[in-house]
């Protein structure tokens, strides 16, 4: 993780990011919850959240009866993970987990994908997962939408302004968000995987690709009630054509 990454991380913004003002969960987390009690083993089960921040996913599994360990990178959102008190939380690398061979029924990667800038690097914490995982185990990684920015720019009509433009047109491009002057709402240094590309990732680090979804679905980008935003997420979440307008996309692959 880059010094703006972590700068953009300092402070507790992820705190509350997957709530809204209210305390309700956001689309977002009701959506991958959603897919990972359709995908992982049965609890209990071990599972290892690589990048889990400040362990809400953490909690909301060990809740579930899975047996939990969360590595992130940011001592900050370790600290607040430990204070749950249900599951170990440690500041570590995703590309190279203090973790025995072959030790966890389930890898969660819903962060470093796209906090890994160059593809190497992407690579390394694939193989890493797929080290620490059992034979026939789940990987769940979470990659943003290559077209993320530009649904963004259209959404707070943020396209008039030429330094967010060329955000969006270097995305489209290669795929490599930068937010040098850091502006709030812009995001952070990351990589936006093109759907094709996160599927070639997963299969050159030697896992069973079982399926690339849209986590949010294109609901995502409009002021509909939840209840529409969770039909349009569900309704077509396979779909080749429109899982690349989702904010965010999942990858579920096993270890053969």
């Amino acid at each position: 993780m880059d010094e703006l990454a972590r700068r953009h991380y300092e402070g507790g913004v992820e705190l509350g990011r997957l709530f809204d003002e209210t305390g309700q969960p956001r689309l977002e987390l009701i959506r991958t919850l959603e897919l990972l009690e359709r995908f992982l083993p049965p609890a209990p089960a071990d599972v290892l959240d690589v990048g889990g921040g400040p362990g809400v996913y953490a909690a909301a599994l060990t809740d579930r009866g899975y047996r939990v360990r969360l590595v992130d990178a940011m001592a900050e959102h370790v600290e607040h993970a430990r204070r749950d008190g249900r599951f170990d939380a440690d500041v570590g690398d995703a590309r190279q987990l203090d973790a025995a061979d072959e030790r966890y029924d389930a890898v969660l990667l819903m962060g470093p994908l796209y906090h890994l800038t160059d593809r190497r690097d992407r690579i390394d914490a694939l193989l890493e997962a797929r080290r620490v995982l059992r034979r026939g185990s789940v990987l769940f990684a979470v990659a943003i939408s290559r077209y993320a920015s530009l649904f963004d720019s259209l959404r707070f009509e943020r396209h008039d302004d030429p330094a967010f433009a060329s955000i969006v047109e270097r995305d489209l491009d290669d795929g490599q968000h930068r937010n040098e002057e850091n502006v709030d709402g812009w995001f952070t240094t990351a990589f936006f995987h093109h759907p094709d590309q996160l599927e070639a990732e997963i299969r050159e680090a030697g896992f069973e690709l079982g399926s690339v979804v849209g986590i949010e679905g294109p609901g995502a980008w409009f002021s509909a009630p939840a209840d529409v935003q969770l039909w349009a997420a569900r309704v077509r979440e396979r779909d080749l054509t429109m899982r690349a307008v989702s904010p965010h996309l999942a990858a579920v692959a096993r270890r053969p």
